[in-house]
């Protein structure tokens, strides 16, 4: 069987843009999650004192200092070390859903894509492959890569006098095949990280539930009237992290199930097109 041209296979590689060490992007999240549990959950200006304080963040306060939120903000601090670490991974998914927008902009092209297959469709019906390439470079994109190496495909298919009709349509199935499955993994890049943090978000979130609550115990434990502060503390950080946990997991799922959508949709339009230029061959040959 004959080999994929050249000309086919750079047609075929969308301009999908994209991050793609997404392991970057985790850590940028962790150092801008660590700063603002530092420096603004942990400012002095969200807590009131019982004595005197003047560093930058409540972290590096002596431990015999007692110290009580007066805000949100500072409830949140006092959710202790999981907090920046469930912030990172909320963080994360913000800014990979961010990167699948522009991303998957990129790869659905400029124009409509209902509208881009119905006029290629068009013009298959009309024998006119001249006036598809045309609309593939105007739309660009993913859909409209694939078509145009399939129409160059064609073209080539066209012009063979070796091959039997069989095989220039397996030939041409074959090429939409092999363009699919070239865009197929910039479209879906990262998304198994937001898969992943929809689980894990959730988990950590319960880990730091955990912590909160055997904190909670042991100021109730603790020998004579419970320490009220240490219950406070204990429950605070319990709280918290449950609300940390919820958020980041709630707006994964949401992330992850929208874009999955819009890249089935592509592959929808991809398959669709596809097969009309298959049938569109094999009627005209």
């Amino acid at each position: 069987m004959e080999k994929p041209s050249q000309n086919s296979a750079l047609v075929a590689g969308g301009n999908v843009r994209g991050i793609k060490n997404a392991f970057l992007v985790i850590c940028v999240c962790f150092v801008i999650a660590v700063c603002l549990f530092l420096f603004f959950f942990g400012a002095p200006s969200h807590f009131e004192f019982e004595g005197e304080f003047s560093g930058a963040s409540m972290w590096f306060a002596d431990e015999t200092l007692k110290y009580h939120p007066i805000d949100l903000v500072g409830t949140i601090f006092k959710g202790g070390v999981i907090v920046p670490v469930l912030q990172t991974l909320f963080l994360t998914v913000i800014v990979l859903s961010v990167e699948r927008a522009i991303a998957l902009s990129s790869a659905k092209g400029k124009g409509n894509i209902t509208k881009f297959v119905k006029d290629v469709k068009a013009c298959l019906v009309k024998g006119d492959i001249a006036a598809a390439q045309e609309l593939c470079k105007k739309q660009q994109g993913s859909v409209a890569a694939v078509v145009s190496a399939a129409l160059v495909r064609y073209k080539e298919m066209e012009e063979n006098t070796v091959l039997s009709k069989e095989q220039k349509i397996a030939n041409l199935q074959k090429e939409v095949e092999e363009a699919t499955a070239m865009e197929m993994p910039s479209l879906q890049q990262n998304l198994p990280i937001v898969a992943t943090l929809t689980t894990l978000g959730t988990l950590v979130g319960l880990l730091g539930t955990v912590i909160g609550m055997i904190k909670s115990f042991q100021a109730l434990s603790a020998s004579g009237a419970p320490d009220s502060t240490e219950l406070s503390t204990g429950i605070s950080e319990a709280l918290v992290n449950t609300a940390f946990g919820i958020a980041t997991g709630a707006f994964a799922v949401i992330s992850y199930n929208f874009y999955t959508n819009k890249i089935d949709n592509l592959t929808y339009a991809i398959d669709e097109i596809g097969y009309s230029i298959v049938q569109t061959f094999a009627a005209n040959h």
